[in-house]
């Protein structure tokens, strides 16, 4: 059986780098302690803009933001289903601060796997 796959792109203000980067470290931990393989997050360094689209375009960037591209890799649609459920329950969310964060122009969605070589 081949694995569950969430993904999202994300603009980030550029001076929030950091701050991005440890709420990343925290969500991954949270993400794995609820099943997850795998968590990776990448910050955009050769994202061109396009003409008719391009990740850029898609999440809207302005001139001081950055695109992160990110995926989130389960052992199956049915542990991703229940390891969502329980990690929007964690405790470890109370507090965090997303406010850097515009969810409304945050792209993403479940896939599943249908090559991996």
């Amino acid at each position: 059986m081949l694995p569950y796959v969430d993904g999202y792109v994300v603009p980030v203000p550029a001076q929030a780098k950091e701050k991005y980067i440890a709420l990343a470290k925290t969500m991954a931990a949270v993400f794995k302690k609820h099943g997850a393989l795998k968590v990776v997050e990448c910050w955009g360094d050769d994202v061109p803009e396009g003409k008719v689209t391009s990740f850029p375009m898609a999440v809207k960037t302005t001139k001081d933001e950055c695109v992160v591209f990110s995926w989130i890799t389960w052992p199956s649609k049915a542990v991703r289903d229940l390891g969502m459920k329980n990690v929007m329950a964690d405790p470890t969310f109370e507090g965090v601060d997303m406010a850097f964060l515009d969810g409304q122009r945050m792209i993403m969605g479940g896939f599943q796997t249908i090559v991996e070589l």
